[in-house]
């Protein structure tokens, strides 16, 4: 059975429109489906929790959404090995289907899933963050704290977000948001652990722990990042004046940072992060709250996808 949750809210009211169009190509089948369209935030996660809980044995969660959307749903399945999963972008960012291929119009998006039968799905790695004060969290595309995270805070809470994305432009917001927290924020100390060594930091503004290459509607924080290799990808930008770091804000976007001093950017299945005070974090784009401590995680092969993929 198909499970479809529709977040109408998506993209300034975008999703009600996606999902009209979706019933339409449904029509032309004889496919078996419940829909659900969330009614608030986390609503998503809750709608996931009760699907995966169904006596079904072949669940196949099919999302129409942005990536918040997403995050929600896979933290609220109760247990991925038994739901597979589909998504039609909806978003103003949607870094998750840019990070796995997934193009084309609806229809054919929808198409590509409905082809996948049985155990036909495609194995994706997720990442997980777990901290004292929130428990643990599952991300598809990054996590990261400092700046990125308060960014995503404060777009989250700005109604302006909300005009933007009504006039297709729901990027903008995140680079005005940038400037003007990039010389508000205050910079702090980390150190902790990854796979093959100790690393501390001083003057930190933002770490990006990444399972995909992008994040931020398209950002390449780490352009090698590879959601099937096992392992996670972290960006962390350190000991960089403020000043400087219009600089290389075109290096950044062009995906040419990886050798500029004040960028550390390794991969690690684990890592463990002790700050010197709390700091906001974000899962996906969706914030979490104020952590001082962190132990990520790669869960290999954790998501069972059934969209088409096309990585070239």
């Amino acid at each position: 059975m198909y499970y479809f949750i529709v977040s109408a809210a998506s993209a300034g009211g975008k999703g009600l429109t996606v999902w009209n169009a979706v019933k339409k190509g449904l029509s032309n089948t004889d496919v078996k489906y419940k829909a659900y369209r969330t009614e608030h935030k986390g609503h998503a996660g809750e709608l996931a929790k009760k699907i995966s809980e169904l006596p079904d044995e072949d669940i196949r969660i099919v999302i129409l959404g942005g990536d918040g959307t997403v995050n929600e749903v896979i933290n609220g399945i109760t247990d991925l090995s038994k739901v597979k999963l589909g998504v039609i972008p909806v978003g103003s960012g949607n870094d998750f289907c840019r990070g796995l291929g997934i193009k084309g119009s609806v229809s054919e998006i929808l198409r590509g899933i409905l082809e996948r039968k049985g155990e036909d799905y495609t194995a994706v790695d997720l990442g997980e963050v777990e901290t004292d004060e929130y428990g643990s969290r599952l991300f598809a595309i990054s996590s990261g704290f400092g700046l990125d995270a308060i960014v995503c805070k404060t777009v989250d809470e700005s109604k302006g977000k909300k005009v933007l994305n009504s006039l297709g432009l729901g990027k903008l917001s995140y680079g005005i948001q940038t400037v003007f927290s990039l010389f508000s924020m205050d910079t702090f100390r980390a150190g902790g652990e990854s796979d093959l060594e100790t690393r501390l930091y001083n003057d930190v503004i933002f770490a990006a722990v990444m399972n995909m290459r992008a994040e931020g509607g398209g950002v390449p924080m780490a352009p090698g990042a590879d959601p099937f290799d096992g392992h996670l990808s972290v960006c962390c930008a350190h000991d960089i004046p403020k000043w400087k770091t219009f600089m290389y804000f075109p290096k950044l976007l062009a995906a040419k940072h990886e050798n500029i001093e004040g960028f550390d950017i390794f991969e690690t299945f684990s890592l463990n992060m002790v700050l010197n005070k709390p700091v906001v974090l974000h899962t996906d784009g969706e914030c979490v709250g104020e952590v001082s401590k962190l132990h990520f995680e790669c869960k290999a092969g954790a998501l069972k996808l059934i969209n088409a993929i096309n990585m070239t």
